[in-house]
C-alpha cells in the first residue's frame, strides 16, 4: 500500500510508515492462503462480500437519515409529500446540492454523476485501481443526493463503492493486476446483489458491464462475493422481492409477442432519448457562467420545482413502480411521467448530482410499459395480459437498450418481482430493446461518458490503446522511391523487380508529391504501346493521400485506415517540409496493438507475482543474486534511467518501473524493461535485480 501514498513531507513520510506497517501486517495474516492462489482469492472475495454488504445497508440507512432530516418523519408515500409545505418540497433537493457540491469538487471528482463509468475507466486503463477516498466520497454524496429528493438511484452509487472496496483491498495485498480487476468485479456484484436482492443479477452485471469478460476464473470469486453479500442483505433487510406485485402475470396468447416487440422498439427509442438528454444536460450545465459549487444547488432546486406537481421522482421512486405493476395510474399520466422522469434524472446527474440511473430506467420502462399495456389491452383485452404485465416486461427492456446489458435486464427483473412466468416475454422486449438502441446509438449510457473523454471501452478493454502508441514505434524506412517524371515503361519494369504495392513520387528534395499504386496501373499497361515513353509518374500519382507525421498516434493512422483505401501511408517530417521519412502501414498498427494488450496483461501478472514475494525485502535467488521491490528514492526523482547508469555504477538492473497507484493521471501502466530515456517519477515502485548487498545499500 505504500506506494500508493505520494512521498510529500513528514506527514507524507508517516502515512507512508503506518501504509506500510498495515500492508506488511495484512500479507503476514493471509500469506498461509497465499500458497494457494486459489484459495487466497476466495477468501478475498468473502472479504469482499462482506464488506460490500454491510456497505450497501449502511448506505441505505444513510439515505433514511438524511431523508427525515429534510422531510421529516413519515412514510415517504406520494401523499406525505403533497401534504408538505410547498418551501419544504423545493428547498431541501437545493440544500442537498449544496452539500453535494464541494464534496465532489474538493474531495473526489470521480463522485459526480452515476459511478458506474468511472469504475469501467478504472478496470479497463488503471488495472483495477481506485483511490480509496471514493469509498467516502461517494457514500455521502449519493446518499445526500437521493435522501434530499434527487431523481436517482441507489444501485450506481454502490457500484462504484463496492469496486472501490474491492480495489481498496486488492492494493493493500499487493495483488497482481489482473486479480484486482477481479476484486473490482467482486466489490460490483457484492453492491448489486445487497442493494437489490439480486445475486444473480450482481454476477452478471459485474461481468457483462463493469469486466466484459465470463472468464471461469473471474466467475467463481465473484459468485461468491455476490452470495455473501445477499446473505448479510437478507438477515438485516429481509428475502422479499423489491417490488410487491398483487397478481402474477403471464403471456395471455402468442399473438403478444408482437406488442412485447413493439414494446422493446418503443423502450430502445426511449433509452436512446434518454442517453441523448442526460449528456445534453451535462453540456448545458457545464456551459452555464455558474459556480461550479452551485450547480448542484441549481439542479436540486428545479427538481423541488418539478417535485411540487409530480413527487413521483423524488429518489428511487419505487413506489410509483409498483403502481404501475398493479394498474393503478391512467395511460394518459403514465406517459406524462415519461417525459417528467426523464427530465428531472436529467437535471440531478447533469448538474453535478451524485446518484445512477438504473432506478430511473426501472421508473421510465413501467411507466412506458404500463401505458403500452393500457392501449393494447384496451384494443385486444381477450388476447392480451393486464397494463402491469407491460409495466413489468418495459423496466427490463429499457434497462436493457440503456445500458446494451440484455442478460443483466433480464435476470434482474426476475429476481426483483420473483415472477418467471412472464420470463419469455421479457426475453423478447430485451432483446429487440437492445438492437434498436445498439443500432442507432453504439454506446450505453454508461460508455458514452467515457466516450466524450476519448476511451472507447468494448468488453472491458479500451479499444482506443493506440493512443498510447505513436507512429515512430512501428515506422517503416524501407519504401521504394521514384521521381515525378519517371516513365511507365520504367515503372512496369521496376513492378517486375520489386513487390511494393506502391511506388512514392518525391522531387528533388525528397518531399513527397504523391503515390503510385501498383493496382492502379494495371488499366494503363493495357494500353500499351507509345504509352510507355509518353506517360510519366506525375501524370499517374495520386496526390491526395493523407500524410503522417512521426508524432502522431496510431488511434488516428488507424481511423485513416478504416476510412481510406490505403493499406500504407506515407510518413513526412514534423518540420512541415514534407520530406519523405518512412511508411506506416496497416498489418504494423494492429501487430502493434495485440502486443500492447498483451503486454499490459503480461505486466500486470509479472508485477503482482514477483512483488507478493519482494515486498518484505530482497528475495534471494543464487549466489547472492536477489530481487527486491523498492520505492523510488529521493535522489532518483526525475533522473532517466540512463543518467542514473545504475547497473554500471552499483551492479543493479531496473526490471520493471510501476507508476505511483498503478496508473498516472494519463494513463501510465506497469513498464516491463523500461526504456533508458524513462524518468523517473515521484511515488514510482521498482522491481530491481542485482547483488542483495548492493540492494540493501541503496540510499533512501
Amino acid at each position: 500500500m505504500s506506494r500508493f501514498i505520494r512521498n510529500e513531507g513528514p506527514q507524507g513520510a508517516r502515512l507512508r510508515e503506518w501504509s506500510t506497517m498495515l500492508s506488511r501486517a495484512a500479507s503476514w495474516i493471509v500469506s498461509p492462503f497465499r500458497r494457494s492462489e486459489y484459495l487466497f482469492m476466495i477468501v478475498m472475495a468473502v472479504a469482499i462480500g462482506v464488506l460490500g454488504g454491510f456497505g450497501a445497508i449502511l448506505f441505505r440507512h444513510l439515505i433514511t437519515l438524511i431523508r427525515r432530516a429534510g422531510f421529516g418523519e413519515g412514510d415517504y408515500s406520494l401523499d406525505y409529500y403533497f401534504g408538505l409545505d410547498w418551501w419544504i418540497v423545493v428547498l431541501v433537493p437545493a440544500a442537498g446540492g449544496l452539500i453535494v457540491g464541494p464534496i465532489v469538487y474538493f474531495f473526489a471528482r470521480e463522485a459526480k454523476g452515476h459511478g458506474v463509468p468511472e469504475v469501467m475507466e478504472a478496470v479497463a486503463l488503471k488495472q483495477g485501481v481506485i483511490r480509496k477516498r471514493i469509498v467516502l466520497a461517494k457514500t455521502l454524496a449519493s446518499a445526500v443526493s437521493i435522501g434530499s429528493g434527487g431523481s436517482v438511484g441507489r444501485e450506481g452509487p454502490i457500484v462504484q463503492i463496492g469496486s472501490a472496496i474491492g480495489s481498496a483491498l486488492g492494493q493493500i495485498m499487493r495483488v497482481s493486476r489482473t486479480k484486482l480487476r477481479t476484486m473490482v468485479g467482486c466489490g460490483a456484484a457484492a453492491g448489486v446483489a445487497a442493494t437489490f436482492n439480486a445475486p444473480v443479477a450482481g454476477v452478471l452485471f459485474a461481468l457483462e458491464v463493469i469486466l466484459g469478460d465470463f472468464g471461469v476464473r473471474r466467475f467463481t470469486p465473484i459468485v461468491i462475493s455476490s452470495v455473501i453479500a445477499t446473505a448479510i442483505s437478507h438477515h438485516f433487510l429481509g428475502n422479499t422481492p423489491a417490488f410487491e406485485i398483487a397478481v402474477t402475470y403471464e403471456m395471455v396468447s402468442p399473438f403478444e409477442l408482437l406488442s412485447y416487440s413493439a414494446l422493446g422498439v418503443a423502450a430502445g427509442l426511449v433509452a436512446v432519448g434518454f442517453i441523448k438528454l442526460l449528456y445534453f444536460s451535462e453540456d448545458l450545465f457545464e456551459k452555464l457562467p455558474f459556480p461550479a459549487l452551485l450547480k448542484p444547488a441549481l439542479g436540486g432546486l428545479l427538481i423541488g420545482v418539478i417535485g411540487l406537481e409530480f413527487p413521483h421522482i423524488f429518489g428511487v421512486g419505487y413506489e410509483t413502480i409498483e403502481l404501475s405493476l398493479n394498474a393503478e395510474l391512467a395511460w394518459s399520466f403514465l406517459l406524462l411521467l415519461v417525459a417528467v422522469k426523464l427530465i428531472a434524472t436529467s437535471l440531478t446527474i447533469g448538474s453535478g448530482g451524485s446518484g445512477g440511473i438504473f432506478a430511473p430506467s426501472l421508473f421510465i420502462g413501467a411507466v412506458l410499459g404500463g401505458a403500452l399495456g393500457h392501449v393494447v389491452h384496451g384494443l385486444f383485452p381477450t388476447l392480451t395480459a393486464g397494463p402491469g404485465a407491460y409495466a413489468l416486461v418495459g423496466m427490463g427492456a429499457v434497462v436493457s437498450a440503456g445500458t446494451h446489458a440484455p442478460l443483466t435486464a433480464i435476470m434482474i427483473i426476475f429476481e426483483m418481482t420473483n415472477d418467471y412466468k412472464i420470463i419469455l416475454p421479457l426475453m423478447v422486449s430485451c432483446i429487440v430493446g437492445n438492437l434498436i438502441a445498439t443500432r442507432v446509438e453504439p454506446n450505453s449510457i454508461y460508455t458514452m461518458k467515457l466516450f466524450r473523454r476519448g476511451l472507447n471501452l468494448f468488453r472491458g478493454r479500451d479499444v482506443d490503446v493506440l493512443k498510447s502508441l505513436s507512429v515512430s514505434d512501428v515506422l517503416g524506412t524501407e519504401f521504394f522511391s521514384i521521381g515525378p517524371s519517371t516513365h511507365l515503361g520504367t515503372m512496369i519494369q521496376l513492378m517486375v523487380k520489386h513487390p511494393d504495392p506502391y511506388f512514392y513520387v518525391n522531387d528533388d528534395q525528397g518531399r513527397l508529391k504523391g503515390i503510385v499504386a501498383v493496382g492502379d496501373l494495371r488499366q494503363v499497361i493495357l494500353e500499351g504501346g507509345a504509352l510507355d515513353t509518353i506517360l510519366i509518374a506525375a501524370d499517374v500519382m495520386v496526390d491526395d493521400v493523407p500524410r503522417i507525421k512521426q508524432t502522431e498516434t496510431l488511434d488516428r493512422v488507424m481511423r485513416i485506415f478504416g476510412t481510406t483505401r490505403w493499406e500504407e501511408l506515407p510518413v513526412v517530417d514534423d518540420s512541415g517540409g514534407g520530406r519523405l521519412i518512412g511508411v506506416v502501414t496497416r498489418r504494423a498498427v494492429i501487430g502493434a496493438y495485440n502486443r500492447e494488450v498483451l503486454k499490459r496483461d503480461a505486466v500486470g501478472e509479472v508485477l503482482g507475482g514477483i512483488s507478493s514475494a519482494a515486498e518484505a525485502g530482497p528475495v534471494l535467488l543464487s549466489d547472492g543474486i536477489a530481487i527486491a521491490e523498492v520505492e523510488a528514492p529521493g535522489w532518483m526523482v526525475g533522473k532517466t534511467l540512463a543518467e542514473l547508469n545504475l547497473r554500471r555504477k552499483r551492479g543493479i538492473q531496473i526490471l520493471m518501473i510501476n507508476p505511483s497507484n498503478g496508473s498516472d493521471a494519463s494513463g501510465e501502466t506497469p513498464q516491463l524493461v523500461p526504456k533508458p530515456d524513462h524518468a523517473i517519477k515521484l511515488g514510482d515502485n521498482l522491481l530491481v535485480l542485482g547483488p542483495a548487498e548492493a540492494i540493501r545499500a541503496l540510499p533512501r
